[in-house]
Formats: structure tokens, C-alpha cells, sequence
């Protein structure tokens, strides 16, 4: 069946602010209407509220839309660069029949660019609760659970290993991607709220993880995934060949690191383009992409392919590595070919190698980009196989007392978005183990809403792609490390905003006052309203899907299929008897105690 009804007459509020006419609701039907009908924001990990900030800068509004972002995803100029875009995939634009999707991320970088000088922060702060906590790791988890914690009134300290905070961010991620002057100030506005960080510190070598534990009232590691993992082939140890993610490490520190002219990496994800890129960026004139499988089922975003190609990095699909070879310095990997193998719809594609086929490709050093794991902490509580300390991925805690996990440290290797959602989760779980009380929950805001001035003609407008700072050959200059997309201009920007289908307003016809004129449905620029016999509903209460009918005399109502639904207000400016009404939907954070100062 069909989802994405509203349930006509049902109660939407548990709660209700009678004076601002704003009701918030925890029933479990709404959470299941938003999971449908704003899809994006369900696709975040983070549950980033997408089309609010669509329109906050749709309205000119960009430092409200950079504060809707930071609420939830804290590092909004960050993620506008390097975010994985999940949402984007599940964008309704995108659908078929109805375009490209929204440039949701590049809207984020834009919201951040525009915001101006002197940007007010409005982060509340909440009396202190009398507790300390250890955070293990400054990455994007280990951020995200400070700046929750601190604003919650624990008292926070950070250790981290290396020289400045930031973890992968600032260490795994090249700086023609992410500038480090972006990342230093949204890492300087969490450290704000009073959070302590001692760098150079590292955990298991300098201090034990129990002599933390002992001194503070919980820890939580979110210490990242720096092991990097080894092909299990000949000639690994070579002089020459580098592992993906310590190669851009290197480089970050400003190390030396020579590769000669030509160049292979071994690997298909994010940090095997960037290591390809960095590669050309230290003066490599050949620069070759080996991957496993096809290119179309690479798991890295279209943006990242074409500009990989643009410089002038060659992909070479449906390789398997059988081994490095060379003397006391690699020379080249021999390969064999592969071919794909038949998968169902959800699976990744396998590949098997064809026997026989080997071949050669030479190069000066080789690169293996092909993941990482969690390195060892010794430590207490429950381990895997490799003596890593595990927890329970539901609620982020491991066997040992007041000991937590989050972010990649607990999953293994993830997006930058999936992590800060890790930690923020476990700040949450964290204060509710200390205080014995939920200190914040999500609730549904509902309020009413003015009709939409979006227009239908909007659909029409073409993606607005991100543009680039420099030409190919001039982007290697400065060492290579200039930004290489420059964002949005506002006019820019504002098209692109244009383009969101504003989600989270929800119309609703109110049976009582309908007449069944159908002039809604005559006017509907696609099939969204329905003459429906009975409406089913799920186990939450939600609807679920409906009976349809075409016959006069067994019609019970009239109603607006939500997740079909473009928001374009026709329906509203036909009605005779003005029976339609438009609310706005957020699914919002709302938190229990109250804050003592912004």
C-alpha cells in the first residue's frame, strides 16, 4: 500500500503551547508520517531538519539557516564540503518523473559562506549537573559528544593523541577539500562551551585507559579507526608502497613524502580519491585508480568521480591485486582481470577473478587505500578477536562499568555524518546512565502554516551545480592545496533553494467542509488527491494506504496523499470552501531541563 497519508480527525499533539499555537507531539504515528513524507531529513543520519534550512536561506536568511544546521550536525561549513550526501539520495526531486535531486549539501556550504562576519552563536548552556566525563579522540564523534555533554552541564575533557584536534578531519582529509581554517573555527566554536582538550596525549601509551576511568565519571573512546587494513599480499613491505590513509596523514603533517611520477592506487572509496589527488597535487604525472569492481558501483558521491577524471586521474575497473613486486623498492602489481557476478537488488555486486589473466602495471610506488580498522586500547570489558574493546551498538556501552564507545571506533570506518550522529547518541545515553533521566528527546513541532509561496514553474529549474575555483592546470599551484570548489553565489544559492519541494508542509482537507467539487483534483499538477472509500493504518495508527474509488456514492473523503504531494498550493487557491488547511511539520529536538544561559 501506499504511505504517506494523514490520518484525517486524528489527535497530532501530546503537548501544546497555546499561546504561540505550536503543538508538539511524540505519538508514534507522526514519527512515522515525517519518516515518509520529509524523507531527507529521515535519510540523515543525523536528522538534520532539511527543508527548514532550504528556506531559511531561500529567505535571505543565511545565518538562521547555518544555526539550523549547527543544532544538529554542529559542523555545517565542514559537512557542506564533505559530507556523503545521503539525504540527496533519497530527495524527492529526485524521484522519477521529477528531476534531480536538490543540492541539499552545497546549500549547507552556502549557508556557511553567506553567513557574514561576526556570526552571534546562540548554543544554550545548562546549569552544571555535578558530573566529569572523558572523551578518548577530537574527531567528529568525539566533538559531537563534548559539545552535547558541555551543553548539557557536564564537565568535559578531551585527550587526543596527536598535535591539534580535529582527528580525521583534520588529519585524513586533504585541505583542497576541507580548508583548515574552516574546520579550526566550528572546532573552536564547540571547544567554547568550557570543554578541556589535552593534546599530544595518548591513551594506552601515556595514560591507561584505568587510571581515566578511575578519575572521572564516565569515558567514552571515540577514538577513530587508524589501524590501516593490509591486501594480505606478496610485496606489501616494499619500500614505496604506502597505506592509503597514513600516505594523507603525511601529508597533512607536512611531511616529505616522495612518490615519483608514476603512481597507482589501490582502492574504492573516499580516501582512495584523495589519495589519487593528492598524488598529482606532489607531482605525479601518471596517476592510476585500480578498483575491484565497476565504476558505477563505486560508493563515493558523482561530483568526486568527475573531478577526479577532470585532473586527470585514469579509473581502471575489474582488477584484483595477486601482488607487488620489485627489489628492495616496489616496481609494479601484477593483477588479475574479474568479472562482475549477478546480485539481487539489495546487495553490493561481487566480482571473482578469471585465472589466467594476469597481467602487469608498473609503478613508482603504490598506494593501498583499502580501509582501516580500530587500533588496540588496553583496556577492561568485553574484546574482539584483535583486542579491541567492543560495546553494544544500541546503547553505546561496553561490558566495563560507565565505559562507552561511539563513532568508528564502534562501527568500524563511516561517514563524517554517520559518526557526529554516533556521538551525539552516546552523549545522550551517557547523561541519561549518569542522571538517571532523559535529558532531551525528538518530538514532532506542528504549527500552523501561511500558503506556500512556492510555484509549480520551480520544478523546472535545472540542478545548479557547484562551481570550481581554478581550471585544472592552475590548481596545482600553492602546493597544490587551494580550494578546489568555491561554492555558491548567492543568486546561486537562492535558485537552487527554490528547487525544494518544502516537505515538511503538510495540506489537509477537512471532510466536513469539503463539498466534492474536484476542482483540487482538477487542478493538481500530479495524482496526490484521491476520492478514497476507507483509509487503512499501520500499527503505529498512521495511514498506511486507502481504498480508492471512482464511484460518486461510495466516496467517504477526499484526501491529500502527502508523499506525493509537490507543495505547490493549487488545491488551496481552487477551493471554493476554503476546506484545505496547510501546516508545517519539523522534526525538531526538544530538550527537558531548562537552560540557565545562551
Amino acid at each position: 500500500m501506499q504511505e504517506g497519508l494523514w490520518n484525517p480527525g486524528k489527535t497530532i499533539s501530546q503537548t501544546q503551547n497555546w499561546k504561540s499555537g505550536v503543538s508538539y507531539s511524540c505519538d508514534p504515528a507522526d514519527f512515522s508520517y515525517m519518516k515518509v513524507n520529509v524523507p531527507c531529513q529521515d535519510a540523515c543520519p543525523a536528522l538534520t531538519n532539511i527543508p527548514s534550512y532550504i528556506r531559511a536561506l531561500y529567505e535571505e536568511k543565511f545565518a538562521t539557516s547555518y544555526e539550523i544546521n549547527r543544532m544538529v550536525n554542529l559542523l555545517p561549513g565542514t559537512l557542506g564540503r564533505i559530507c556523503s550526501r545521503p539525504c540527496e539520495l533519497k530527495c524527492r526531486h529526485g524521484e522519477a518523473g521529477l528531476g534531480e535531486p536538490v543540492n541539499i549539501c552545497h546549500i549547507k556550504k552556502a549557508a556557511s559562506d553567506l553567513r557574514g562576519l561576526g556570526h552571534s552563536y546562540m548554543t544554550p548552556r545548562f546549569a552544571p549537573v555535578g558530573k566529569t566525563v572523558a572523551i578518548v579522540g577530537s574527531g567528529p564523534a568525539g566533538l559531537a559528544a563534548a559539545h552535547d555533554l558541555a551543553m548539557m552541564g557536564f564537565d568535559v575533557t578531551i585527550l587526543e593523541a596527536f598535535e591539534e584536534p580535529g582527528g580525521m578531519l583534520r588529519y585524513g582529509i586533504p585541505e583542497f577539500r576541507l580548508p583548515r581554517i574552516i574546520l579550526s573555527e566550528e572546532i573552536a566554536n564547540i571547544l567554547r562551551l568550557g570543554i578541556s582538550i589535552k593534546t599530544g596525549v595518548r591513551v594506552g601509551v601515556d595514560l591507561t585507559l584505568e587510571s581515566i576511568m578511575s578519575n572521572y565519571d564516565a569515558t567514552l573512546i571515540a577514538a577513530g579507526c587508524y589501524e590501516p587494513m593490509e591486501l594480505g599480499i606478496p610485496g606489501e613491505d616494499l619500500l614505496g608502497v604506502y597505506t592509503g590513509l597514513n600516505f594523507v596523514m603525511d601529508v597533512a603533517k607536512g611531511l616529505d613524502v616522495r612518490i615519483g611520477k608514476k603512481v597507482m592506487v589501490i582502492g574504492a572509496g573516499f580516501t582512495a580519491f584523495d589519495c589519487s589527488r593528492l598524488a598529482l597535487r606532489l607531482g605525479a604525472e601518471d596517476v592510476t585508480l585500480c578498483i575491484r569492481g565497476l565504476e558505477e558501483d563505486l560508493r563515493v558521491t558523482t561530483d568526486e568521480i568527475v573531478e577526479a577524471k577532470r585532473e586527470g586521474i585514469r579509473i581502471q575497473s575489474l582488477l584484483l591485486s595477486k601482488g607487488v613486486y620489485g627489489g628492495g623498492h616496489v616496481k609494479g602489481v601484477e593483477f588479475f582481470r574479474t568479472r562482475p557476478v549477478e546480485r539481487s537488488s539489495e546487495s553490493r555486486r561481487a566480482v571473482e577473478p578469471i585465472f589466467g589473466s594476469e597481467f602487469v602495471l608498473e609503478a613508482d610506488s603504490v598506494i593501498l587505500a583499502i580501509g582501516q580498522a580500530p587500533q588496540r586500547i588496553p583496556g577492561p570489558g568485553k574484546q574482539n578477536d584483535r583486542g579491541v574493546i567492543i560495546a553494544d551498538f544500541g546503547n553505546f556501552r561496553s561490558t566495563a562499568t560507565n565505559l562507552y564507545l561511539a563513532g568508528d571506533y564502534l562501527t568500524g570506518p563511516s561517514t563524517v555524518i554517520e559518526s557526529i550522529s554516533s556521538g551525539r547518541r552516546a552523549a545522550g545515553k551517557i547523561a541519561e546512565d549518569l542522571l538517571g533521566k532523559k535529558l532531551k528527546e525528538w518530538v514532532v513541532r506542528i504549527k500552523d502554516a501561511k500558503l506556500t509561496d512556492r510555484q509549480r514553474s520551480w520544478d523546472l529549474i535545472p540542478r545548479v551545480e557547484i562551481p570550481t575555483v581554478l581550471p585544472v592546470e592552475d590548481r596545482f599551484q600553492s602546493k597544490g592545496f587551494v580550494e578546489v570548489e568555491t561554492g555558491y553565489l548567492p543568486e546561486q544559492a537562492h535558485d537552487e533553494s527554490k528547487r525544494c519541494y518544502l516537505c515538511y508542509l503538510h495540506y489537509e482537507i477537512d471532510v466536513n467542509k469539503c463539498i466534492y467539487c474536484r476542482y483540487c483534483i482538477d487542478n493538481a499538477p500530479r495524482d496526490c488527491i484521491k476520492l478514497v472509500n476507507d483509509i487503512f493504518t499501520d500499527e503505529t495508527g498512521a495511514v498506511s494506504g486507502y481504498l480508492e474509488t471512482t464511484q460518486w456514492t461510495e466516496v467517504s473523503a477526499v484526501v491529500i496523499d502527502n508523499s506525493q504531494c509537490v507543495r505547490c498550493g493549487e488545491c488551496v487557491r481552487v477551493c471554493p470552501v476554503d476546506c484545505i488547511s496547510v501546516s508545517r511539520m519539523d522534526l525538531v529536538e526538544r530538550f527537558l531541563i531548562e537552560e540557565t544561559e545562551a
